[in-house]
């Protein structure tokens, strides 16, 4: 929940933030879905 906070993330996966860069690298730590909702990606 913190992560997804940090990110510009809601409750339900969707970006609500503001910053280009952000959106960017959300691929990092999240993987798009439908909708554009973003899931958290398994750890390694």
């Amino acid at each position: 929940q913190t992560i997804s906070g940090e990110h510009g993330l809601d409750g339900s996966g969707v970006y609500n933030g503001s910053s280009d860069l952000h959106l960017e690298r959300m691929n990092v730590y999240f993987t798009e879905a439908r909708g554009k909702k973003y899931i958290p990606r398994a750890p390694p």
